[in-house]
């Protein structure tokens, strides 16, 4: 049997599942490698190796090795168009789409990790995000206007932001809004995101077993 060119170096729970979530949206054939994040396989010199941050997830998409979730998911979406996750290039979508892809990542964990941690707020000129209330004020005017954060089309980016979302309501790190809630409830209706969490929530049983 042939080996799928898309590998994925995966621990639960983690940030690694948003890509688990991406790839079953994709609907290309992968692999996954389990790492117990809790017996530190993250940080042991064969992963060290494949990612020497020593975090979750890794993609390797035909040997080259990809890190960070926005990047992940923003590689897959344009190399496999036929999902249809991502706007071209010429689409005029194209720069909301990018930017609600990075914005989760880069703006509003940042300000979710500010206001869990109660960490006084830099001065603006030396951080890329602001206050945590402005930021959920951004978010919920995203995705009010619905069903997706681009409107009518699904991409990429509704998974990056979406699975910030899903994960603030769950542990009450997002406030809950009628129109974040509302747009979460959208997401867990996905059948990727079904089949994702269902393999996460696998993945967990066989590591207590």
């Amino acid at each position: 049997m042939t080996k799928p060119a898309l590998e994925l170096y995966h621990g639960s729970p983690s940030r690694s599942s948003i890509v688990l979530w991406m790839l079953e949206e994709l609907g290309e054939p992968y692999s996954l490698h389990l790492l117990s994040l809790k017996d530190g396989d993250q940080l042991k010199p064969d992963y060290l190796a494949v990612n020497p941050m020593g975090k979750v997830p890794t993609l390797i998409d035909d040997g080259v090795a990809i890190t960070e979730v926005a990047a992940i998911c923003c590689h897959l979406a344009d190399k496999y168009p036929k999902a249809g996750l991502a706007p071209a290039v010429t689409d005029p979508l194209r720069g909301p789409y990018l930017h609600w892809l990075f914005w989760a990542p880069s703006c509003l964990e940042p300000a979710i990790i500010d206001h869990v941690l109660s960490r006084p707020q830099a001065p603006r000129g030396m951080q890329g995000w602001i206050d945590y209330e402005t930021t959920i004020n951004i978010l919920s005017a995203g995705v009010a206007k619905g069903p997706w954060i681009l409107g009518d089309r699904f991409t990429a980016a509704d998974v990056v932001v979406g699975a910030g979302v899903n994960w603030g309501l769950m542990f009450g790190t997002i406030p809950k809004r009628p129109e974040l809630e509302a747009y979460a409830e959208r997401l867990r209706a996905r059948p990727a995101l079904q089949r994702s969490t269902a393999k996460d929530a696998e993945i967990g049983l066989q590591a207590i077993g």
